[in-house]
């Protein structure tokens, strides 16, 4: 059986961090037995989460996790899309991922009121004497992170406005539809879902999330999705 490591629920979403629940539809959508674990952090082979042990194989990245059930078990989530649909598809991805992804970053880490009461949670099994110096320290780190991506180099307006295109984007490429290529998801749908998902987070206040919740068309689409892949999470809602 696959083994999945994660975070675990967190603010009201399957996962804190959209790259697991990315991971998590695309296992989900492949049909294939997995189990998920949260205690495999120390152990990640890039640093980072998820990443998935399969019959003594370890793959970290959700996008080579993807890759991986293609290769190994010939499951190809965009069957069915033409060579455009799957090339929208990528880009649409990666825009979500590497840059709507550091503008929500920005929103949780950097604006107090939302840090102390979502990032800085994640900490709360550390040492209460040294625990103010690892958040310091993360804190720092993410900063430095964010500036060197160049996002963070940018003021928060005009962060938010750079969010704004890419929320107006996918709501753009959704339409009416019940999923990015119609009725029925494909590859791309899981890192979008997690994405926008993530954007639409009610436990933090952001000109971001009330951006993205002037389109019904991506309400309606988490929701949606929720409901298909998390639905002890849609219960709640």
């Amino acid at each position: 059986m696959i083994t999945l490591y994660t975070f675990g629920p967190m603010f009201g979403l399957p996962d804190p961090s959209p790259f697991v629940v990315k991971a998590q539809v695309l296992l989900k959508m492949s049909g294939l037995e997995f189990k998920e674990d949260t205690g495999g952090f120390s152990k990640a082979p890039k640093g980072k989460l998820p990443y998935i042990s399969d019959d003594g194989a370890t793959v970290a990245d959700s996008s080579f996790i993807r890759l991986h059930l293609k290769s190994k078990h010939g499951i190809d989530l965009d069957d069915g899309l033409t060579k455009e649909q799957r090339g929208i598809g990528w880009s649409f991805e990666k825009m979500c991922e590497e840059h709507l992804y550091w503008a929500i970053v920005d929103s949780r880490w950097m604006v107090k009121a939302n840090f102390d009461k979502g990032p800085r949670h994640f900490f709360d099994a550390a040492p209460a004497l040294i625990r103010p110096l690892i958040i310091a320290k993360i804190h720092r780190d993410t900063k430095r992170t964010m500036f060197g991506h160049g996002m963070g180099r940018h003021t928060r307006s005009q962060i938010e406005t750079l969010a704004a295109f890419d929320l107006d984007a996918v709501a753009a490429l959704l339409g009416d539809k019940a999923f990015l290529f119609g009725e029925k998801p494909h590859a791309a749908d899981a890192s979008v879902f997690a994405s926008i998902a993530s954007a639409l987070c009610p436990h933090f206040e952001t000109p971001i999330r009330r951006h993205a919740e002037t389109h019904a068309n991506l309400i309606g689409y988490v929701k949606r999705s929720t409901a298909r892949w998390f639905p002890e999470l849609a219960c709640r809602n």
